[in-house]
């Protein structure tokens, strides 16, 4: 990684968001096709609560290539910045490539089920919700529990007499 694009980084991850955005975007405008800067301005964007402005920079990232381990939270970044945007069906065909191409990297499914919740889909965002906990937790008690909440994650509307 070379030295403005560290730099960058430690201003965002030290509260200097105006100052890291303000640098990322120079970079970007001299490397526009960088799949990698366009992913970290587009983290700028959203570390400064200008969601509109990140959208564009993460279309290109991945339009662009980036590597796996980046692809995938870029990923997560335009469809969580979708959903706050209200653009919920761009969210769900966004977190639903990202599951397909990622079905291990669970934390999309969070988002993904925050959608689906923002869509109406209560049923299948709680049970996207319960099942991810169960595959994730290390919490005791959520493990001791596993099976009955595997069991009730799809059931959650019925009720047995």
């Amino acid at each position: 990684m070379d030295k403005r694009l560290q730099q960058i980084i430690s201003l965002r991850e030290n509260g200097r968001l105006e100052k890291a955005n303000q640098l990322m975007v120079a970079l970007v405008n001299e490397e526009p096709e960088n799949g990698y800067y366009q992913f970290q301005c587009a983290w700028t964007y959203d570390s400064l609560g200008k969601e509109n402005e990140a959208v564009p920079h993460y279309e290109k990232a991945i339009q662009l290539g980036l590597k796996p381990e980046f692809l995938v939270d870029a990923y997560v970044g335009l469809g969580s910045t979708y959903r706050t945007l209200g653009q919920y069906e761009q969210s769900k065909y966004i977190l639903e490539r990202a599951i397909s191409e990622f079905p291990e990297a669970e934390h999309v499914k969070i988002f993904y089920a925050m959608t689906l919740y923002n869509l109406g889909e209560h049923s299948t965002a709680m049970e996207t919700l319960l099942t991810t906990l169960i595959l994730t937790s290390k919490h005791e008690g959520i493990i001791n529990y596993s099976k009955a909440i595997k069991f009730y994650c799809d059931k959650l509307d019925q009720t047995w007499e």
